[in-house]
């Protein structure tokens, strides 16, 4: 697979012809995970963050994500990931200002340093809280892999075992005195890995990321029922542990097995809430919504259904909870995970 295949194509057509009303839109929502990149592929910045964010929707504040953007081109292998993390904080400066709309954009960034390094990554990762401007929040270190050579779901592909080894543990312990969070995104082959790092780490606060990475393609292709079985046995593991934190959102991703892009038309907020609602349940009966939040992982997930689509189908699953349950799931359980500043969620 080729690294222009990893992601599905955004058709912006395609978006248009499925568009359907908001639901809900005084809801606050903030939206903890979403990516800005310029590549020969594709781009998303802030323009295109900001039609999204603005489609109706009320989106006070956004998380960015770690995605290899922007990484300076020279320096110290180590420095380089400095780069993303100035370029988001430029982007956060720039809605801050109030010129661009109430969004709060990348008012948390969740930047990359190799904590493997040992001692040598201290200073990069004080360095890196500097370049931030007190908006980095926690990092991100890729390490999801799968020995299949269909399961995908990034250009970078990390070593087998990652989260296995004493340097990464160590490294990830190294986090507690700064009050960073780990985001984690793996596969739901993983999952003994992220248990063990949990562990080995009660200090930190791990997010795992994407409703915890269930394969759709490749062996696990047809397979759902019983990858949903093995899912949700780990899924229910990784709850007894607190420090652990999970992301509902992802399912967008070609590697997620779903296959709504093949159609003539986009699937409308019904239909992917009907798909999603038993991962969803699962999550929500295991971790309870002060655990969970909504995430887009825009643009990712954007060759598949629209911005507007996917945060009604949110609404649609959240349905029958309390008000406060809702809460944590839009906003609450980012902006406390995050330690955000939101104006506009200020008692």
């Amino acid at each position: 697979m080729s690294k222009s295949d990893i992601h599905i194509p955004i058709r912006e057509g395609w978006l248009r012809s499925g568009q359907e009303p908001v639901i809900e839109a005084e809801l606050p929502i903030i939206d903890p995970h979403h990516h800005l990149w310029d590549r020969p592929e594709s781009s998303y910045l802030f323009p295109h963050l900001r039609a999204d964010t603005d489609d109706g929707h009320r989106i006070i504040s956004t998380v960015f994500v770690q995605c290899r953007s922007m990484y300076r081109a020279h320096g110290p292998e180590i420095l380089r990931p400095l780069g993303e993390i100035e370029f988001a904080n430029g982007i956060a400066a720039q809605a801050a200002s109030g010129l661009y709309g109430p969004c709060l954009a990348c008012a948390g960034i969740v930047g990359m340093v190799d904590m493997t390094q040992g001692d040598a990554a201290v200073p990069v990762l004080e360095a890196a809280l500097s370049a931030s401007g007190g908006r980095l929040k926690g990092l991100r270190i890729p390490v999801a892999w799968h020995a299949h050579p269909d399961v995908i779901s990034s250009p970078a592909k990390p070593p087998e075992g990652l989260m296995t080894s004493g340097r990464f543990r160590d490294g990830v312990r190294r986090l507690a005195p700064y009050s960073l969070s780990l985001d984690i995104w793996a596969y739901h082959t993983q999952h003994d890995e992220i248990i063990a790092l949990a562990k080995g780490a009660p200090d930190v606060i791990l997010v795992v990321d994407h409703c915890g990475g269930p394969i759709g393609i490749g062996p696990y292709a047809g397979r759902r029922e019983g990858v949903f079985i093995e899912w949700s046995r780990t899924i229910r593991q990784l709850s007894h542990l607190p420090n652990v934190m999970m992301k509902i959102g992802g399912l967008g991703m070609r590697v997620s097995g779903f296959g709504f892009h093949e159609r003539a038309i986009p699937p409308d907020s019904a239909e992917l809430a009907a798909a999603w609602r038993p991962y969803f349940e699962t999550v929500i009966e295991a971790f309870g919504p002060a655990r969970c939040m909504f995430e887009s992982n825009f643009p990712v997930d954007k060759g598949m259904y629209s911005y507007r689509t996917f945060w009604n189908a949110c609404k649609r699953l959240s349905a029958g909870m309390s008000p406060s349950e809702r809460a944590a799931l839009f906003s609450a359980t980012a902006m406390r995970v995050y330690r955000l500043d939101v104006p506009d969620m200020m008692p």
